[in-house]
């Protein structure tokens, strides 16, 4: 049975298991013409990724979704969000790749610069606070100081591995200033809800999600609604959706054992929840997305 691809190490190595040390720098350009310029979709269950683009064009898949993007352009990739990329063969740029443990080890949970990581991020924008000459010299320190064998090379890593998020965060946070008014306390909690469904799925309730952020349901429906627009339920059963779309476009999982996946006592609970949100059944779905 055809499952979503899931790379314990890089795309394309079988059988290996990173450390909770590991890093890894690469030119983006040698990997991906190695597969001829077309990474498939798949997901790696404890890595965390970073991709700068410095030049070129490219299309980039997520669970539901496919963007055309240009670089200048950041993508933080966190563990089991779906990714894939066709490329122009003149991109240009560079890959990191960190285990969860050594992201968790740079910026515990208290740290705000754990709300970015928590969820997919796309930073393509115009940059105003630093130039994209500026993040690339701090990928190209990462890189060197790795590669290199100078004393003291494990905190120096750590040292260049912090200014280079806290860039990012500092740019994050200007793309996320949109003028909606929302302060920052609330970003933050939002993102942090946003990587608790992410990682809880459907197992937990709104309270139970509450609790996790040591706040209110009531306080975190205010919260959702004033960045998003949508209640806390309507962000997880979006998030349900793009599950379940992903799992019948790039698996052949039946309908039944998809239902299982995402802890639907029933299939047909499922086929009604899916078909309400999306007017299609989930075989018609995947129908369509096999005639496209």
């Amino acid at each position: 049975m055809q499952r979503i691809t899931q790379y314990d190490g890089l795309y394309g190595q079988a059988n290996t298991k990173p450390d909770a040390e590991y890093l890894y720098s690469e030119l983006l350009e040698t990997r991906s013409q190695s597969f001829d310029w077309v990474i498939q979709p798949h997901i790696h269950a404890r890595l965390f990724q970073v991709f700068f683009i410095e030049t070129g064009q490219f299309n980039f898949q997520e669970a539901s979704r496919e963007r055309q993007l240009t670089g200048p352009c950041l993508l933080l990739i966190p563990p089991t969000a779906l990714h894939g990329f066709v490329y122009n063969a003149d991109v240009r740029g560079r890959i990191l790749t960190l285990s969860d443990a050594l992201i968790d080890a740079l910026f515990p949970g208290g740290s705000p610069v754990t709300a970015m990581l928590g969820s997919l991020q796309c930073l393509s924008t115009v940059w105003e606070t630093y130039s994209a000459s500026r993040v690339s010299e701090l990928i190209k320190a990462i890189d060197d100081e790795l590669f290199d064998d100078q004393p003291e090379k494990r905190l120096m890593l750590q040292s260049c591995l912090q200014q280079f998020f806290l860039v990012v965060y500092r740019l994050w946070q200007q793309s996320e200033q949109t003028g909606s008014g929302t302060n920052n306390l609330s970003l933050q909690y939002f993102r942090k809800f946003q990587q608790r469904v992410r990682q809880a799925g459907t197992t937990h309730t709104i309270a139970q999600l509450a609790d996790d952020l040591a706040i209110t349901p009531v306080h975190l429906n205010r919260i959702c609604q004033s960045v998003s627009g949508k209640s806390a339920s309507q962000l997880v059963q979006a998030h349900i959706l793009d599950e379940a779309r992903k799992y019948l476009t790039y698996t052949t999982y039946s309908v039944s054992e998809i239902a299982y996946l995402l802890n639907f006592e029933y299939p047909n609970y499922f086929a009604r929840f899916f078909r309400k949100n999306t007017g299609l059944s989930p075989s018609e779905f995947r129908e369509g997305q096999i005639k496209v």
